[in-house]
């Protein structure tokens, strides 16, 4: 369905033509605007979604990673037992196969841990650091054992990547 331009049309006079025209056109500006005004809102409203999707995600993961370090550290006085168990044992039994299973066992569970991405704090040698260690006593520094160095650990410490689920507690010498 051809129609003539308003402006060729022989029922309108050329001098309402451009009031309606301009009547259109500022109607067809008021309408790109308010799409314009929509289209933006909907893309903030898109990018705030998917930030908070993402923000989201990453707390369901983090909360993840926490439960499954609370859990895990109801197993660590376990650990902790069998390593001091096993610095006990007299020399004369370091080969029977009761030891070999208590450290077989030991060790599997420390396997079991760092596949799980928790980790022990080294400690024995290593320059204190208040942020994985806990000095519950101190002990004259020696040539041995330099001043600032953790010469006993005393309860193992715990961490998954970059965060300490459990500081060691350690002897420091000073």
């Amino acid at each position: 369905m051809n129609q003539p331009p308003p402006d060729t049309d022989p029922a309108i006079k050329p001098d309402q033509a451009l009031p309606a025209a301009d009547e259109h056109t500022v109607q067809l500006a008021r309408l790109e605007k308010l799409a314009q005004d929509h289209l933006d809102g909907w893309k903030r409203a898109k990018a705030d979604y998917l930030n908070l999707k993402k923000q989201t995600d990453k707390d369901k993961q983090e909360l993840a990673l926490m439960i499954q370090a609370a859990t895990v550290m109801e197993f660590m006085p376990i650990y902790d037992n069998l390593t001091r168990s096993l610095r006990h044992v007299p020399p004369e039994h370091q080969q029977t196969d009761w030891v070999k299973g208590i450290t077989h066992i030991q060790k599997q569970l420390a396997d079991t841990l760092k596949r799980m991405g928790i980790e022990p704090i080294p400690t024995v040698g290593q320059k204190f650091d208040h942020n994985l260690h806990h000095a519950v006593s101190k002990v004259k520094a020696d040539d041995q054992h330099p001043a600032g160095t953790v010469v006993e650990e005393i309860k193992s410490g715990w961490r998954a990547g970059d965060r300490v689920l459990e500081p060691a507690q350690v002897v420091v010498a000073e």
